[in-house]
Order: C-alpha cells, then sequence, then structure tokens
C-alpha cells in the first residue's frame, strides 16, 4: 500500500497506517514537507499510543489528528515485535533518534526550530547544545487536550514564527491533535514533528536507555527504573493491554 507521500510503501496495523520508511527516507520527506506552502507533521506512534487510541474508539478527533499525519512512522520496537506473529513487519524509527539527527545536522531546512512544550531551562539546555540553531518556543499550559483557548494559542504561535521545523514535546495525543488543527487552519507553512520526551534527553534532563537496552526491546524498562512514580502505570498497567488488542485485531483479520 502506497504511503500517503506517495514516496514509499506503507502497511495497516491496529487501524493505523505506518509508513516504512528509514530515517534517511523520513528525513529527505521532511525536507519535502518543510519547502511546501503548507502544514505538515510526523507523528511516532508507540505502544502507549495505540493503548489511548483504543481505549477511545469512538473519539474521532483523536482518531483522525492520527490518520491524516502526513507521515506514520512506528516508535517502538515492542510494537514491532507484536506485531510480527500476524505477519505485519514494521519498519522503526525511533522519535529520538531522528530528533536527534536533524538537529545534528544543522541544516538551512532545519536550522531555525520552534519547540512548542517544555520551560526555559530545557530551552536554555538545548541553546547551549546547539548554539548554530535558532531556538523559538512556546509554553503552553496543561491540559491542552480538553482546552481550546490553549490549542488556538499554540496554533497562532506556529502559524507566525518563522521557523521551518517545529517540534512538538506535550505528549500524546495532545501533540498530533494541536498538528491536526493547525493543518484544517491553512495558515501555517512549515512542518513539525511529534517525538515525546525526546528533547529532554539530548537536553540532558532525562536518560535514554543504553544501546543494548534499546536493542534488547527493553528502553520501556529503563524509562521505568528511572521514573516509577510517573511512568509505573503506564508500562505495568496500562501497557499490557496492548495484547488484548493485538488479539482482536488477528480474530478480525482471521
Amino acid at each position: 500500500m502506497p504511503g500517503l507521500l506517495g514516496t514509499g510503501p506503507s502497511i495497516e496495523f491496529l487501524s493505523l497506517r505506518f509508513d516504512l520508511v528509514d530515517q534517511p527516507a523520513a528525513i529527505d520527506a521532511l525536507r519535502t514537507l518543510a519547502g511546501q506552502a503548507r502544514f505538515s507533521y510526523l507523528i511516532t506512534p508507540n505502544v502507549d499510543h495505540l493503548v489511548q487510541l483504543h481505549a477511545n474508539r469512538n473519539d474521532a478527533r483523536v482518531w483522525d489528528s492520527y490518520r491524516d499525519a502526513d507521515l506514520c512512522v512506528c516508535d517502538s520496537r515492542v510494537l514491532q515485535a507484536l506485531a510480527r506473529p500476524l505477519g505485519i513487519d514494521l519498519t522503526v524509527l525511533p522519535g529520538s533518534d531522528l530528533t536527534q539527527k536533524l538537529l545534528d545536522m544543522g541544516e538551512s531546512a532545519f536550522d531555525d526550530i520552534a519547540v512548542i512544550g517544555g520551560d526555559a531551562d530545557l530551552i536554555e539546555r538545548l541553546r547551549s547544545r546547539y548554539p548554530r540553531l535558532t531556538w523559538r518556543a512556546h509554553f503552553p499550559p496543561m491540559g491542552v487536550l480538553s482546552n481550546a483557548s490553549a490549542q488556538e494559542e499554540i496554533a497562532r504561535f506556529v502559524e507566525t514564527v518563522p521557523s521551518k521545523l517545529v517540534i512538538f514535546a506535550i505528549g500524546a495525543p495532545q501533540s498530533e491533535v494541536c498538528c491536526h488543527l493547525i493543518a484544517k487552519r491553512g495558515r501555517a507553512r512549515c512542518v513539525a514533528i511529534c517525538t515525546g520526551a525526546s528533547l529532554e534527553f539530548l537536553a540532558g534532563l532525562k536518560t535514554r536507555a543504553p544501546l543494548w537496552m534499546q536493542r534488547a526491546r527493553l528502553e520501556w524498562l529503563h524509562r521505568l527504573a528511572t521514573e516509577p512514580r510517573r511512568l509505573w502505570r503506564r508500562y505495568l498497567v496500562k501497557g499490557p493491554r496492548i495484547l488484548a488488542i493485538i488479539l482482536r485485531e488477528h480474530v478480525l483479520r482471521r
């Protein structure tokens, strides 16, 4: 099945289209999107995203924000492993790796960056690590998903900054919902990526799992160990629900 951009294949899994692109292809696509006279966005679903989506199957606003993304890449090696018994081979492209590559490159398409989320300390740390890049930021309040005025403020900020790359760091699904709103308004001229805690890793505010744990599909365990109070429910209570969702998918496919 062709991807939304028509530049590569995609596959449907758990009612969501995943583009089967590697990092170089994704960066090429982002370059193209950044040069277009419209707003576009990339999303990086993982297990937590899919559990949230299927827990709210009738929430058309959230589902549309995922389905209408210009690029949708799998962020999770665990999700990749769970898809294989169904004969689905997802291409994994971690959002943190993609974000770091874009910032390290610092080429003209990505040298002026707007950040949605975080705080002043995060931005100062990023300026210190990447002094060649121009950083702009908007710090929305908590609860963006249920705050229409906060979403409007985010949209107006994105529409008025000269940045060609916008990084959403307010979590899912509010990042995706805001991107969908901006796309529908039709005023912004840039590309956005929704990549979770990527900037916090790069700024040194959080520690990413060592490479061997990433390859062993244990990155979730490292995050749980480093932030148990915040993440225990996500990984120990909500996360296992993906098994029932996949079982239902398997039954439907049969």
